[in-house]
């Protein structure tokens, strides 16, 4: 198993999401308060390549910890809830088993608010 390169580690949610403090619990336990760049769905400065994913979605170097492409054409929670810390792990990892053909935005890095 060889770790990923890009460790650049993204939460997209919306305001009012009931899984997003989940996911937040689930990288702050694998990765640390701060580590993460967050993108809300609601603030229309939000760049495009982040609104085809379903809330609450956890990218590691651009991918889905969860290994899916998108595809959301409006803001909708996801059917799967939130990512595990075990997950998270996993993609930080550079485990890809559980995620086959995952892609994500790529490009410039964030310029979403850290927290």
């Amino acid at each position: 198993m060889t770790a990923t390169t890009d460790t650049t580690i993204e939460l997209i949610y919306f305001d009012g999401c009931p899984n997003a403090d989940a996911a937040r619990s689930a990288l702050r336990a694998v990765a640390g308060a701060g580590a993460w760049t967050e993108w809300n769905l609601s603030d229309p400065d939000t760049p495009e390549r982040y609104r085809s994913h379903g809330s609450p979605t956890v990218l590691v170097g651009g991918r889905d910890v969860r290994g899916s492409e998108g595809g959301t054409d409006a803001m909708a929670c996801r059917a799967d809830g939130a990512p595990t810390a075990d997950e998270i792990r996993r993609a930080l990892d550079g485990d890809t088993d559980g995620a086959p053909g995952a892609s994500g935005p790529t490009g410039a890095g964030p310029t979403g608010a850290a927290r």
